[in-house]
């Protein structure tokens, strides 16, 4: 520090310093010898190299009364939340990132004045959100605040509620997210944890509070289990993959890339196997059918039976669903349905087309599936369907049966602006063996059981087949085309164009 600064100039610089990981050097430590990053290296690796500017850095906990004010100035740092401006991917954002070296990374009176600050200063200007939720909930210990009793007059978690559909939010957990910190986690827009999260609405004291027992918090919502039931929308491995994922989820928010390349699109031609019965890797067909590297996947190990995810066509934007008929046949399921009506409508609020990959005998079907209540759950597809104001375009790899192959396609297959099959597509109101086995019953009963009555069934479903081929669809004008499928990226990037170029 230059001895010619004026003495207030000279004291301001002492107390933003007082904030830095060089002073807190005892701090960074810790975090280091657990293999972790600080808040600020973590803001560092976010955001474009010096363009953040920073709000309310110079915030202490509100515990004057009880503790030394030097010491609060380094020990609560900026009351345990970075909240500021800056670019990512070169694009103006808001950013959250919580600092668990600083009281847990706690919720406090000044911190929730932060919060407001930026929450409502990213829902008037538009911007979107990261947020990094590392912490412990609530702090009791804000002995200063002698005005309230509760104190759940805060607006925190409304107003980055209300931020819903007006501004994306990315949320990113590493390390413990309990009770406030995971309520803002869960109302993120996308969620991003690291194998080493536990992520729960309550924290141990909580808990034990509540009088149900004594946990240590590594027993609370570990990362896998929380993305085996949709809470976590992408797995990482550490802090760094956590970052490098919020770049990149944020960038399908932020336009078109000039920077391309695809791969050759003939063998798609033989992704679907001859024999209709077998099933194949529908995430290679994504993979080829997009730009290279572009394909970023949420929700991987919940409602397995529909993937969803982001990529780019030639530098554009757009999301997408696909059956995956390694898993339940490509049946959508309860969990399947909430996660691509989800999905749906968050592509829906920020103007991101739709590619839907379809492969599926329907919505799954029977008393365990009723159990799951079903019947609520597959319906919102065709609500979310209906609300869509986002141009959609259905390609069927294969099977497109009945009311499921309809959610797949936005409601009915007249809601895509383009509704095309591949060769191997086939058609039905329901899957062409139960439809042969419900439509023929009398006739196949009139046959004795065995070799006489299998071949009637034979010959009456290789009817069904022959009837239900995209090409016979296509006749009746069910679709509006059958394609070559290594023409299928031009194909759906014409259907986007004529959506989207007027």
């Amino acid at each position: 520090m230059s001895d010619d600064l004026r003495p207030e100039l000279a004291d301001l610089q002492r107390r933003l310093d007082k904030t830095t990981d060089e002073f807190r050097s005892e701090a960074r430590g810790k975090r280091h010898q657990r293999g972790l990053r600080t808040a600020r290296e973590n803001l560092a690796d976010l955001v474009d190299p010096g363009s953040f500017n920073e709000y309310g850095q110079l915030a202490v906990a509100a515990q004057r009364n009880r503790r030394d004010y030097q010491e609060l100035q380094s020990e609560t740092a900026a009351d345990g939340v970075i909240t500021g401006t800056g670019r990512i991917n070169g694009r103006q954002a808001a950013v959250v990132i919580y600092d668990y070296s600083v009281l847990a990374g706690t919720q406090g009176y000044y911190h929730h004045h932060k919060l407001d600050r930026i929450f409502e200063l990213a829902e008037s200007l538009g911007l979107p959100l990261v947020m990094f939720t590392e912490g412990g909930g609530g702090r009791p210990g804000d002995t200063d605040i002698v005005t309230q009793v509760a104190g759940l007059n805060i607006t925190s978690f409304a107003t980055w509620a209300r931020l819903r559909g007006k501004a994306p939010r990315i949320a990113m957990n590493n390390g413990f997210c309990f009770a406030g910190n995971a309520a803002l986690f869960g109302c993120a827009d996308i969620t991003v944890a690291t194998r080493q999260s536990w992520i729960g609405m309550a924290g141990p004291a909580m808990i034990e509070g509540g009088g149900l027992g004594r946990f240590e918090p590594t027993a609370i919502g570990p990362a896998e289990e929380q993305s085996r039931n949709g809470v976590v929308d992408v797995l990482v491995e550490d802090e760094a993959e956590g970052a490098r994922v919020c770049r990149q989820l944020l960038s399908y928010f932020q336009g078109p890339d000039d920077h391309w390349e695809c791969g050759p699109q003939d063998g798609l031609r033989d992704a679907v196997p001859e024999d209709r019965k077998w099933g194949y890797p529908v995430r290679r067909i994504i993979e080829t059918l997009v730009d290279d590297g572009s394909f970023l996947e949420l929700r991987r190990v919940y409602g397995r039976p529909v993937i969803t995810g982001f990529a780019r066509l030639e530098g554009r934007p757009l999301g997408v669903l696909a059956s995956d008929c390694q898993q339940l046949g490509g049946a959508v399921d309860a969990d399947s349905s909430d996660k691509a009506s989800e999905f749906l409508e968050l592509c829906n609020a920020f103007e991101l087309p739709v590619l839907s990959l379809v492969d599926t005998p329907g919505f799954m079907v029977g008393p365990d599936s009723e159990k799951q209540a079903a019947v609520r759950r597959m319906s919102r597809l065709f609500t979310t369907g209906a609300a869509l104001e986002v141009p959609l375009v259905a390609i069927f790899l294969r099977k497109g049966y009945g009311l499921g192959a309809m959610a797949l396609a936005g409601g009915s297959f007249a809601a895509p602006v383009y509704a095309a099959a591949w060769p191997t597509g086939e058609f039905g109101a329901m899957g062409l063996e139960g439809a042969v086995r419900l439509g023929y019953r009398k006739e196949l009963e009139a046959v004795p059981e065995g070799a006489e009555r299998e071949a009637l069934f034979g010959d009456l479903l290789a009817r069904m087949i022959e009837n239900g081929k995209a090409t016979e669809a296509a006749t009746h004008l069910e679709l509006d085309a059958v394609i070559d499928p290594a023409d299928t990226r031009l194909v759906v990037l014409r259907a986007l164009a004529a959506a989207s170029d007027h």
